[in-house]
């Protein structure tokens, strides 16, 4: 799912992707959350973002194409990856993260 997200172009797109096999995960955020904190091991490419919010829409659908919520990937200070958040608007919090169907995110309740 990130390098599907990470697979978008915008500024610095080619040096977050270049960290990918570098990444791993640190942290589950909470008990039972999916959304996790991220650290690339060094040497790492860095990437100049502007934010520390990556720049693209990761809307999630349910099979029904309903909107559930979206994922965020996060960034340290816009160089490297940080963390992967499902930021759902759903009554009950997500229990699996979507996974990639047809190019969209895809989430089963």
């Amino acid at each position: 799912m990130l390098e599907h997200i990470l697979s978008a172009e915008f500024d610095g797109a080619s040096q977050l992707r270049s960290q990918l096999d570098r990444t791993a995960v640190t942290a589950v955020w909470g008990p039972d959350s999916v959304s996790v904190g991220l650290q690339v091991r060094k040497p790492c490419e860095h990437a100049a973002l502007p934010t520390e919010l990556v720049p693209v829409d990761a809307h999630v659908h349910d099979p029904s194409g309903v909107h559930v919520g979206e994922i965020l990937v996060w960034t340290e200070r816009g160089a490297t990856l940080a963390a992967l958040e499902f930021a759902w608007v759903t009554d009950e919090m997500p229990t699996s993260l979507p996974t990639v169907m047809h190019g969209r995110l895809s989430w089963s309740s």
